[in-house]
């Protein structure tokens, strides 16, 4: 066993009667890295220097912290002091922020480490982390395949064992895609319980930054880290957190779980479908009710994200322009040089979603697209509602598929997006989700995503680490290893 996968409580305790230090847990991340980054491109920064130091500093101040020493890996759209942040675009190439995010300050506070930037999606705008400005992400099970994002770098570092853990964010799947395509666990947040403060924006009433994690209590340890009101966050919500691993009991007799018949429709693989329905059946001999319900406007939720998510993106990323933000490239006059320094600075997927965004929020085009798009997100938002007034958490598949084959998809945006239609109901309605791993289709991992109530990520985090003590558990990949 790598020493990064030793569980949590037997790492503290090593670290407390000094059996091991935060330098040794840093040199088995490095190393780790240096084994295994050439194959799978996870990280775009490599801090050596910085986890080195910060390492020597934990081991003289004693290692009693609650995520003590251990080394975690930063999606490269949080904001780290002094460290490069370029949100895996060629724009912001140069880009060192003077600050941390609010993220970072809590997770240095509780003691953790990190070891290095995480590669992704430019600006979280991707299913599949092939639109990364500088190289791609390859799933650790298989490298042919892709490790989905935009976290794609984050869910690859924690399955390969090169981190402890790692923070993602999530706007329509970012998160949870990525962890059900590498076998990993990953968090998505109610909106408003994480900061968003330091996170590079693509649509502002969506993003939220959440942990990527080998297991369940890993993650319950981190969201008490990171979780919390933040007054420089305007859409930080005032609201009380708990002891979330407190919450970890294991029993979930009596509990209502819905599964929303259009999650395992149409267009979700067999493979997928068998996977979840085994899961479905430990909860019941759990003590859980399971039974089927209906989010009937579930299959306009894809439509309404790729109006709502690019209308924001249009107005967040004007602000990359050469002259108050971005690398520029000079032009014969201002106007030259705005479209030669966006020309230059965006990828495809970018420009295509900031022309889709603008076209939505144009004159005449707004009350059509956009917002009728709001409606239907309230629609969408009530639906839930409806059902949370019965049942205490909804389950269902995270992904329709298991990873897919690199380049198989980047031809077609469109079936690419659809991807992320188990996922998106859930950001629209900004809901609290976890996706845990309930076992392989064809030698790939299958995620199984867990909804619950608004701020009560202690229920989700419950439900889940109750069926992995009891679900299929997962080997972690040889690199490389899984599906031909």
């Amino acid at each position: 066993m790598s020493l990064l996968q030793e569980p949590l409580g037997s790492l503290h305790k090593r670290l407390k009667e000094k059996e091991l230090t935060a330098t040794d847990l840093v040199d088995a991340s490095l190393a780790r890295i240096q084994e295994t980054d050439d194959k799978l491109g996870a990280f775009l920064k490599v801090d050596e220097e910085g986890a080195r130091e910060r390492a020597k500093k934990l081991d003289e101040a004693g290692n009693v912290l609650p995520l003590a020493a251990l080394p975690m890996g930063i999606k490269d759209n949080i904001s780290t002091q002094n460290v490069l942040t370029t949100a895996g675009s060629k724009i912001l190439g140069e880009y060192t922020p003077v600050y941390d995010a609010t993220v970072m300050e809590k997770l240095t506070h509780a003691g953790a480490n990190m070891v290095g930037k995480l590669n992704m999606d430019e600006f979280g705008m991707g299913s599949s982390n092939e639109n990364s400005g500088y190289y791609p992400v390859r799933n650790p099970w298989d490298l042919s395949r892709v490790p989905g994002g935009s976290s794609g770098g984050a869910a690859a570092a924690v399955a390969a064992g090169q981190v402890r853990f790692a923070l993602g964010s999530d706007t329509g799947g970012s998160i949870r895609q990525p962890a059900a395509f590498c076998g990993v666990v990953g968090l998505k947040p109610t909106y408003g319980r994480v900061s968003r403060y330091g996170l590079i924006a693509f649509a502002s009433s969506l993003d939220q930054i959440g942990p990527l994690t080998a297991n369940v209590e890993d993650a319950a340890h981190v969201l008490e880290a990171i979780a919390g009101f933040d007054h420089r966050d305007s859409t930080s919500a005032n609201v009380d957190t708990v002891q979330y691993s407190a919450a970890l009991t294991g029993d979930i007799k009596g509990l209502k779980v819905a599964v929303p018949k259009e999650f395992l429709g149409e267009g979700v693989a067999d493979g997928v479908k068998e996977n979840v329905k085994q899961a479905l059946k430990v909860f019941t001999e759990l003590g859980a009710e399971v039974e089927e319900v209906s989010l009937p406007h579930a299959e306009y939720a894809v439509a309404t994200y790729y109006l709502l998510s690019p209308a924001e993106a249009s107005s967040n990323l004007a602000r990359y322009d050469g002259v108050r933000f971005g690398t520029r490239v000079e032009g014969e006059n201002l106007i030259d040089m705005y479209c030669r320094t966006r020309s230059a600075g965006f990828g495809d997927e970018v420009k295509r979603r900031i022309m889709l965004g603008t076209y939505a929020l144009s004159s005449g085009y707004y009350d059509a697209y956009y917002v009728k798009a709001q409606k239907v997100r309230t629609l969408i938002q009530q639906d839930f509602e409806g059902i949370f007034n019965h049942y205490d958490v909804v389950v269902g598949p995270t992904s329709p598929t298991t990873a897919f084959k690199m380049g198989e998809k980047t031809s077609d945006p469109l079936t690419m997006y659809l991807n992320d239609i188990c996922t998106i109901p859930v950001s629209l309605a900004g809901l609290p989700a976890i996706s845990v791993p309930c076992g392989l289709a064809d030698g790939l991992p299958v995620g199984l995503q867990i909804v619950g109530k608004p701020f009560d990520e202690a229920e989700v985090l419950k439900v889940a680490h109750a069926y992995e003590q009891h679900g299929e558990r997962l080997v972690a990949p040889e690199i490389g290893g899984g599906a031909s």
